[in-house]
């Protein structure tokens, strides 16, 4: 990789949000390390290489993120390049009643989501905050602000990523590095699948495009905006609403999303 071009990370890039935020870096001339736990990261680092008007360097790194040692490894591969921004996306979700999941995959929603994203942001924030500049993008989500009924760890774990990246902007004020927060609404991408919930009223719904989704995302990662709620008025709206309706009716609402047709 160059060390004239700028550099970006992005995780959880081998589809939906991730793999159109890269888009977004490659077709900006960010060179790129992709990262996802898939095969499918090899061939996306393919075709990152070739999707602005000028070719851009990609490195694929397959790893799983839900353990320390996946992060550590994605940092090593790294090693010493400056990394201009990060995109830190990764990310899963399950739906179901809380009480009937399977607890390793309750957990592992937490060593994903939360646990991933607060390790990587503590080893790439000291060499940001050395040279003061750097962007980070924390993928948050609309489900951050409401009790996520159905969906009980998955909303909490955005909660925290929401809450981590306003309490990191406040943190950081006094320095040129910037954390924004993406908080996209349901999105057409695999994660309702991937999250067993074909059979709710939210996975058969129409959802917001995810190359929309990232084009807004990467723009107010640019500009340093503290967070971008992303992309239909739908999903804008609820978020306004969101704001005023009380938590139990929140609660309610979202059960009626995120509740299975077998309930």
């Amino acid at each position: 990789m160059t060390d004239t071009q700028p550099r970006a990370l992005v995780t959880g890039a081998s589809s939906g949000i991730g793999l159109e935020l890269a888009k977004q870096f490659a077709s900006h001339g960010y060179d790129l390390v992709v990262a996802a736990e898939n095969d499918a990261i090899e061939s996306v680092a393919v075709e990152l290489r070739t999707a602005g008007t000028t070719p851009v360097q990609v490195e694929a790194v397959k790893v799983d993120l839900a353990t320390s040692d996946g992060v550590q490894r994605l940092y090593s591969a790294l090693g010493s390049r400056r990394v201009d921004a990060a995109a830190l996306n990764a990310g899963i979700g399950l739906g179901g009643a809380f009480a009937d999941n399977d607890l390793a995959a309750e957990l592992r929603i937490i060593d994903l989501n939360v646990k991933s994203t607060v390790h990587l942001a503590k080893l790439l924030l000291p060499d940001m905050l050395s040279r003061d500049e750097g962007r980070i993008l924390i993928t948050s989500s609309i489900a951050s602000t409401m009790p996520g009924s159905f969906q009980a760890v998955y909303n909490a774990s955005k909660s925290f990523l929401q809450s981590f990246a306003e309490a990191l902007q406040n943190e950081l004020k006094d320095s040129a590095v910037s954390v924004t927060s993406l908080m996209p609404g349901p999105t057409e991408t695999n994660f309702f699948h991937r999250a067993g919930m074909d059979d709710t009223p939210v996975g058969r719904s129409d959802k917001d495009d995810p190359a929309e989704v990232a084009k807004q995302a990467f723009e107010a990662l640019l500009a340093g905006k503290d967070r971008v709620v992303a992309e239909s008025l739908m999903t804008k709206a609820q978020e306004l609403a969101n704001k005023v309706l009380p938590d139990k009716v929140k609660a309610a609402v979202h059960r009626k999303m995120a509740e299975p047709d077998s309930k």
